[in-house]
């Protein structure tokens, strides 16, 4: 599998992790826009991101990361789900110049904030929001988890263009199994001397290997990701309804219709005056299908 998630852990210590490698996902996203390459770097890391946190949360639902900055970049934002679909979009600010191709994070984002939201299939929506005090987004989600979860938690994020990839660290609470008090100083002191080519270019059992080959790691089965969008006609109708009465109204009356597409997969959706009318005199109502 070119796209798959590896977890792991460490015997006889509270130290687990997770591996993370994408191409087709993160090519999939890539296909769909047209970013300049700093951006497309960024987005392979947010997406490598999202799938370590959504497998380390064990959440039931999707869990999605946004950057807002005030820099050049005003918007980065990846979402992934237990099916292990990714998807993610970026935006430039207006009138921005085009970042060049070394472009740093700090240099791209500029001043703002991290918002991760869990949104659980059953239960409550929560959302965590740090600001962006880092010169990385891996230094930027360690310091929401430090905040939001009270759990040690480091990332090492790589992307190229091509290929993107992540490794996490996390250290549990559970202090019946933490036999081993270095262990957290020593597998993380290890997994700082990882390269990006070895992120991008190698299998995840070959880069634990070549970490810790004098550690007693145990590894589990690999889960398969994949580009996902959860994109539909009814959620797409929803999203209109918020527009308000009037504005839908006007619209209607510019256009004769309402045509729309997905920020994240490009999918175009349209929408009659009638299945418009028919959505405002029946807002709780099942959105019209196409015809």
């Amino acid at each position: 599998m070119t796209d798959q998630i590896q977890r792991f852990l460490f015997d006889d210590t509270n130290v687990r992790g997770e591996l993370v490698t994408l191409e087709r996902a993160y090519g999939e996203v890539l296909e769909r826009h047209d970013y300049p390459p700093a951006v497309n770097h960024l987005l392979g890391e947010l997406l490598a991101a999202v799938a370590l946190l959504t497998d380390t949360v064990k959440l039931d639902g999707t869990l999605s990361i946004e950057v807002r900055g005030q820099g050049a970049l005003a918007l980065l934002m990846a979402e992934s789900n237990p099916g292990g679909e990714l998807r993610a979009i970026a935006r430039l600010a207006e009138d921005a110049a085009i970042p060049g191709a070394d472009t740093s994070f700090r240099d791209l984002v500029g001043e703002g904030k991290i918002m991760i939201t869990l949104d659980p299939t059953d239960g409550h929506r929560y959302q965590g929001i740090v600001a962006l005090e880092h010169d990385s987004l891996a230094g930027c989600l360690a310091a929401y988890f430090a905040q939001s979860e009270q759990l040690p938690t480091r990332l090492w994020l790589a992307a190229d263009g091509r290929r993107a990839g992540g490794l996490l660290l996390q250290r549990l609470p559970d202090e019946s199994r933490h036999q081993d008090v270095d262990a957290w100083d020593r597998t993380v002191h290890l997994a700082d001397t990882v390269k990006d080519e070895e992120l991008l270019g190698l299998e995840p059992l070959e880069v634990l290997r070549r970490l810790y080959h004098e550690e007693t790691v145990r590894v589990f089965d690999p889960k398969a990701l994949r580009f996902g969008c959860t994109c539909s006609r009814e959620r797409i109708a929803s999203a209109l309804m918020t527009l308000g009465e009037q504005e839908l109204r006007e619209v209607l009356v510019e256009q004769g219709g309402i045509d729309t597409q997905c920020h994240f997969c490009h999918t175009r959706y349209h929408f009659t005056v009638a299945e418009v009318e028919a959505m405002l005199d029946d807002p709780e109502g099942a959105p019209p299908t196409l015809h």
